[in-house]
């Protein structure tokens, strides 16, 4: 099939994301405003083929062969799963650090698929452009949708199930902000997830399990002091923080000033406060960023509404 496609060009933002939010382990993720990854697609006439003309801002990381960079498999997913051949060229703008649990395989992915696919004409909904970026995401760091489903989507979202995909998008209470900062310190999402338990104690799944019933119920009904006995995880962040330099100070920092909850952000480095304010906020990456330097790494802290939106054309 041929489409009727856009002239021009389309360049699309999809942000950085926190996923697990503490014991969601790969079901729970909400979107940043920022910062974010930018994708442009170009129609190219003559080929049927995706490529990818350029990668700015990741230090030579990163392949430039489409079929091993995110947002390229995304791209050529999108092109599939639309049943359109067509030559695309893609640029890819990195505005995330790479290995710092903030998403940044999955906001590339999701930028290119919805840049492809305001291309082609939308002949996909948004919703259906996340199987594309899980695809992707499985490629480089597993079959995941924690992170590429907000970033597309937007605001907290809850994934109930992979085969087939069910997503939940779930209330943010008012006011809620989220701090994540971020170490100067690299973690792939693969040396993450080899550290974790291949059992769980029945007592610790009976809590987090509690615990996740009670933060969604949480969500709904605004309840901040719900919130704030509910991110504790017994199973998958202990594991992973003794990978992280400072990691337990800096969370044990963040409840100091007044957060109502801090763990890991995905697969880390990166750590979050919720927050019941965005002052709050600030004030709980300030002290998060002090214990990471008193660990030894400079840090970065970026504040966010904890409902923000996803991908879109800019």
């Amino acid at each position: 099939m041929v489409a009727f496609l856009s002239a021009g060009e389309v360049r699309v933002f999809a942000p950085a994301t926190v996923a697990n939010l503490g014991l969601g382990f790969d079901i729970l993720g909400l979107a940043l405003r920022e910062p974010g990854d930018t994708v442009v697609a170009r129609l190219v006439s003559g080929q049927k083929t995706v490529t990818l003309k350029e990668v700015r801002g990741d230090g030579g990381q990163l392949s430039k062969e489409a079929a091993s960079n995110t947002a390229g498999i995304a791209a050529i997913e999108v092109l599939k799963k639309a049943g359109i051949e067509a030559g695309i060229e893609l640029t890819l703008d990195k505005g995330l650090p790479i290995g710092s649990g903030m998403g940044s395989s999955a906001a590339s992915a999701a930028a290119a698929a919805l840049a492809v696919n305001l291309l082609l004409g939308s002949p996909l909904r948004k919703a259906d452009l996340i199987g594309p970026c899980i695809e992707a995401e499985a490629a480089v760091s597993g079959r995941h949708a924690d992170n590429v489903a907000p970033a597309m989507l937007g605001g907290l979202i809850l994934v109930r199930a992979l085969e087939p995909l069910d997503l939940l998008r779930l209330p943010v209470p008012d006011g809620l902000t989220i701090a994540v900062v971020s170490p100067r310190f690299e973690l792939s999402t693969r040396k993450a997830r080899s550290v974790l338990p291949e059992a769980v104690p029945l007592t610790a799944l009976v809590r987090n399990t509690a615990n996740i019933a009670a933060l969604v119920s949480a969500f709904h009904s605004g309840d901040l002091t719900v919130i704030a006995r509910c991110v504790p995880d017994e199973v998958v962040t202990p594991v992973r923080a003794a990978l992280i330099p400072g990691c337990m100070e800096v969370i044990r920092a963040a409840l100091d000033a007044g957060a109502l909850g801090s763990s890991i952000s995905g697969s880390g480095p990166s750590v979050f406060a919720l927050c019941r304010s965005a002052v709050s906020a600030q004030k709980a990456a300030a002290a998060m960023v002090q214990a990471f330097e008193r660990a030894g790494l400079a840090a970065r802290a970026v504040v966010s509404p904890a409902d923000s939106p996803g991908a879109r054309r800019i």
